[in-house]
Parts: C-alpha cells; structure tokens; sequence
C-alpha cells in the first residue's frame, strides 16, 4: 500500500541483507530483495510477512537491471523508496600480488561500481521520498587498510568516499547519505577461502582471537543510525577500536597492523 515504508536491499539473500530485511518488515515496511542468488532471495522471503516483499533476480554490475529492479518495486511501493540499501559484496582476502585479474575485476565491479550503480538508479527515487536515505555497506577496512586484505580495503575505502561525497551532493535532494562500517560478521562472506592459502576468512577472523558480531546487532545498529545526523555507522569492538586508533594513534596503528593486525 502506498502509504507503507519502503526499503530495497541488495545482498538480500543472506547475512546482514536477510537481518535487514526481517527487521524492517518486523516493522511494517515493505520489502524489496535483491540477489543474484534466486534461492537465498526465496529464502529470506520466505522468513518476512506474507505479502511484505518482492523478490528481484539481479547482478549489481548491470544498469539495466538495476533501473528495471527498482521501477518493478517501486510499482509495488505506491512510488515509494525510502531507503535504498546497498549491501551486495563479496569477500576476497590474500596478498594483492597473488590475486588474478578475475578476482581483481569481480571485487571491483561488485562491491564499488555496483554500489555507483545502485546510488545513480536510485537517485530519482530517492529524491522523490521525502525524508529518504541512502545506506552503503562498506567495513572497518575502510577505516584503515590491513595487510592481506589490500582488494577489499580498496573498494570499501571507495565505498565510503563515495558515500561522504554524497552526503554533500544529495543534501539539497533532501536525501540523508549513511556508511556502515561494521568488524568482523559471521555471514557466508567469511566462508570465501584466502587467495593464496587453504583456509578460508572466518578461520583467519578467529585464529586472530577477532570478534564477531551478530547480524541482528547489525541490523538494529543500522536501523538506529538512520535516524541519527552522521555518516558514519561504526559498528562492533574492533572496528571502534580501530576508528579510535586511526583518529588519535596513528603511529602505533600502522607498526601493530605491520605485525599483523588488530588484537
């Protein structure tokens, strides 16, 4: 019904995406899933109020599909779009000098050229919504680079430049512009293998006695930080721990990541 919330979520199909998803419609919003997993979209539609979503097959690297996916739900909104959260990633750790080209050109074109796509398609929507936001997922590497994780620092270091440039950009749009920089989240992120070893993310996350944070959390966090007037959501101990140290120690941060990372 027109007169319901709306939010759209890429990376719909598992981890923070699914969180996001069952809190918001928990809440009475309406609910667009975006994946390029049909399964893992069936699966947190499954999880929501009947009649609360709508599902859409998508690669976040394709801007026809990103302009088809948001018209067909904002068909679906009553023209609504009230928040446009841009989740989809992936992971992929190891040294740069080890990566493929492959791996290089997925990352990138998933996890920064995708989310540009997702802010340009969905500029006029959002700007048609009073009161509305825009949500990218970066992470607390986008705080401060750590060794082994060179690709995905970059990309998310962009996400979050774009997200502050925007902030300035879309103000007069009336469209509030938010970062989330969560630590480290148990999602099936983690299960991508270290390019270069035989162990895969989460193994590296625990055998480094780093936290995880649950998803809910996330979500809640995310929820909360819409509504407040920063940029920024930091989210999780390591990764407040991290924008303290890159603030006020920097120094002392880069000698500790030299040695390996945050403890």
């Amino acid at each position: 019904m027109a007169g319901e919330k709306a939010i759209f979520i890429t990376g719909g199909g598992s981890g923070i995406g699914q969180a996001v998803a069952k809190l918001f419609a928990a809440r009475g919003w309406r609910v667009g899933l975006a994946d390029i997993n049909a399964a893992g979209l069936e699966a947190t539609a499954a999880m929501l109020p009947a009649g609360m979503a709508t599902t859409h097959v998508m690669d976040v690297r394709d801007r026809d599909q990103w302009r088809e996916a948001l018209t067909a739900f904002t068909q679906a909104s009553g023209g609504r779009l009230d928040v446009l959260f841009n989740n989809a990633g992936i992971a992929i750790g190891g040294a740069l000098a080890g990566a493929t080209d492959d791996e290089i050109d997925r990352i990138v074109g998933i996890n920064l050229v995708g989310v540009i796509n997702g802010a340009r398609a969905g500029h006029p929507f959002l700007k048609a919504t009073p009161g509305s936001s825009l949500v990218n997922t970066a992470s607390a590497a986008a705080i401060y680079g750590s060794g082994g994780l060179a690709l995905y620092a970059a990309v998310k270091f962009g996400v979050r430049g774009l997200s502050e440039a925007l902030d300035a950009e879309w103000a007069s749009d009336g469209i509030a512009v938010r970062v989330v920089m969560p630590s480290f989240i148990d999602t099936p992120l983690l299960d991508s293998t270290v390019s270069g070893t035989n162990h895969s993310a989460r193994q590296s996350v625990q055998a480094a006695g780093l936290e995880f944070t649950p998803v809910e959390q996330v979500a809640q966090e995310i929820w909360d930080g819409i509504a407040r007037d920063k940029v920024h959501i930091v989210i999780g101990k390591t990764a407040r721990r991290l924008a303290f140290a890159a603030r006020w120690m920097p120094g002392a941060l880069r000698k500790q990541m030299r040695r390996g990372g945050m403890r």
